[in-house]
């Protein structure tokens, strides 16, 4: 059944990806070749959150490396507290997909009194105490961590990879990787993916055999919460450096700039963000060639759910290819999650300073 399910996959890519057309496993360059067979060995499908970066192969890259060391490979926090963490990002980012999928995934691998709860998404119906802490700090990291320090890195991890691909996949991909069927259909068809998401997510993964896609770069000041676990660093860095080139070569200096002074001030999405007037006197003082990439950019940065075919036209009358729309919304993406992990690390730091007292 998996290996019908993982079949299945690459037939819902293309349908599922909009605004970009994703590489097809048959026309792939070595590096995106490369990258979709691991895929499919390691997460059992060619998942269309992956796929969807086939046209810019480095960010793709990238993507499945910082993916794979967090939620994937083996550490010392168990896969279904990597999944807690994954759907409680999920939920915070308003990405209905990505919960489906985790909490899907984490009701395969507990299969007890919440899974009826997961299986509709539900976190805050969790009664396992543990579940219910893990998904609830995922959503506000000030809060006190609620596992042993030695697990921290890895959740992190797991926070700052939910952070970005929550926010692409927002943008890229529609509400649900489910069809719309109705609600008994949908039933029977949620608990068939649990079985499969569960058995898949019980494998073990060795760490530290994805960093290999990509060349080496150094651990910067954001990433140094990953010390001491030698292969989320490698893997951060990496991705880190090849989506900062990205943006390097596809995001306006000035837009750049913009997004970063925003994010310095402040860590949560700022209330007058649910107006779309806030974007526009943001933007307003950008040269008028720069705008559509910076409305796009602060959307993906602050409110990706808010992305709408018109932003993205803006894009494209501004000549970006589809590799160039997938690098300025990895860019916003990660510069975004990665002030959320260092964040997530200061806070979780503070509570053990006080703990230590």
């Amino acid at each position: 059944m998996a290996r019908l399910f993982a079949a299945a996959t690459r037939r819902v890519v293309p349908i599922q990806v909009r605004y970009v057309t994703p590489v097809a496993p048959d026309r792939a360059e070595p590096l995106v070749a490369a990258v979709y067979r691991r895929v499919e060995q390691d997460f059992g499908m060619l998942a269309p959150p992956i796929a969807l970066h086939s046209p810019a192969p480095p960010v793709l890259a990238g993507a499945w490396m910082m993916l794979r060391e967090s939620l994937l490979a083996n550490g010392p926090a168990s896969r279904a507290a990597r999944e807690a963490v994954a759907a409680g990002v999920s939920r915070a980012n308003r990405c209905p997909y990505c919960v489906d999928v985790h909490a899907t995934a984490l009701a395969g691998l507990m299969r007890g009194p919440d899974t009826a709860a997961l299986l509709t998404g539900r976190l805050d119906e969790l009664r396992t105490e543990g579940l219910s802490a893990l998904t609830g700090w995922a959503g506000a990291p000030d809060r006190p961590p609620p596992f042993p320090p030695a697990h921290a890195p890895q959740l992190i991890a797991v926070a700052v990879v939910f952070h970005y691909f929550n926010r692409m996949v927002n943008v890229f991909l529609p509400d649900s990787p489910l069809p719309p069927v109705p609600g008994p259909v949908k039933t029977v068809l949620r608990r068939g993916a649990a079985r499969i998401l569960g058995g898949l997510a019980e494998r073990g993964h060795a760490p530290g055999e994805a960093p290999g896609l990509l060349p080496p770069a150094p651990v910067p000041a954001d990433l140094d919460w990953t010390a001491g676990e030698p292969h989320l660093a490698a893997a951060f860095a990496r991705a880190g450096a090849v989506i900062d080139a990205a943006g390097d070569r596809v995001v306006p200096p000035d837009v750049r700039a913009m997004v970063r002074d925003r994010l310095s001030a402040s860590v949560a999405p700022l209330p007058s963000m649910t107006e779309r007037r806030w974007v526009e006197d943001a933007v307003a003082g950008l040269a008028t060639a720069d705008r559509a990439a910076g409305r796009f950019a602060l959307l993906v940065a602050y409110a990706s759910y808010r992305v709408t075919p018109a932003d993205v036209a803006g894009l494209r009358a501004r000549d970006l290819d589809d590799r160039s729309v997938v690098e300025l919304a990895a860019w916003a993406a990660l510069t975004t999650a990665r002030h959320q992990g260092a964040a997530a690390a200061r806070d979780w730091a503070a509570h053990q300073a006080r703990w230590s007292r």
